[in-house]
């Protein structure tokens, strides 16, 4: 059993050591840190490293909490703030794995004809209930302005 686990271990180390650079044989690049390497051999410097990691990630994504009802590219912001993230954890490189997945399908369905066709109809109801909605509107009160211009 520790001759297959040593034999396991053996054949992984080139591979993480070989994808950590580059991209793996799925195409995405290596889970795990990607502090320097002189920062992960001491272990203390590499918890003080992901401290910091955290702390800088956490302030970039409640600037973007907070850009989402003030005006600003709130969720671009917190995407950034996971992208920090994502330089040093595990689980924020499977979220951002698994949104730029999502954001890919939809962009997919988005391009598809029957879709484009769909979203075109539906627009246009949309817009002629609008123009109607307006037009009831005028009709039954005037067109009137705001503010007072006899004044």
């Amino acid at each position: 059993m520790n001759a297959e686990s040593d034999e396991r271990q053996g054949v992984a180390e080139p591979v993480a050591s070989g994808s950590a650079a580059g991209d793996s044989a799925s195409g995405e690049p290596a889970l795990g840190s990607r502090a320097p390497h002189f920062i992960q051999r001491s272990r203390a410097l590499h918890l003080s490293w992901q401290v910091g990691v955290f702390i800088v990630g956490l302030a970039v994504v409640v600037v973007g909490i907070i850009m989402l009802p003030l005006p600003g590219p709130g969720w671009l912001v917190i995407f950034a703030g996971m992208a920090i993230w994502a330089t040093e954890f595990v689980w924020a490189q499977l979220v951002l794995r698994w949104t730029k997945r999502k954001v890919t399908e939809a962009a997919q369905r988005a391009l598809d004809p029957r879709v484009r066709k769909r979203n075109l109809i539906l627009t246009t109801i949309a817009v002629a209930i609008c123009v109607a909605a307006v037009a009831v509107y005028v009709t039954k009160f005037g067109l009137v302005m705001p503010w007072k211009i006899t004044e």
